[in-house]
């Protein structure tokens, strides 16, 4: 058994409301991951390699680079940066709400 850190105190499994506030955190909690899963799908699978020939149609304003190429090389990176950061906020705030966070006590 690990031991116990004191100040820090577990809710009891069998409580019904602290079971209750556990399946909300982990609903939402998938809810945030299945979103942010979905816009990767749609960034790196759909407009990077199934929608790339389609979107070359199109160029980048100001840069004449089509659109698909854009997407597979260079748009998957930069959306996917933004996902890691939306993530960390989106958590933080969670975590905030349901009274989980790390965060300093300053």
């Amino acid at each position: 058994m690990p031991p116990e850190t004191p100040g820090l105190t577990r809710p009891s499994v069998t409580d019904p409301e602290a079971r209750a506030r556990q399946a909300e955190y982990w609903r939402r909690n998938l809810r945030i991951l299945a979103a942010l899963l979905s816009v990767w799908f749609v960034v790196s699978y759909l407009l990077g390699i199934i929608l790339a020939e389609p979107l070359n149609a199109f160029r980048i304003p100001g840069t004449h680079v089509p659109a698909g190429f854009w997407f597979a090389q260079q748009g998957s990176i930069y959306v996917f940066v933004v996902l890691i950061f939306a993530y960390v906020f989106l958590m933080n705030r969670l975590d905030r709400e349901f009274d989980l966070d790390e965060g300093d006590d300053r």
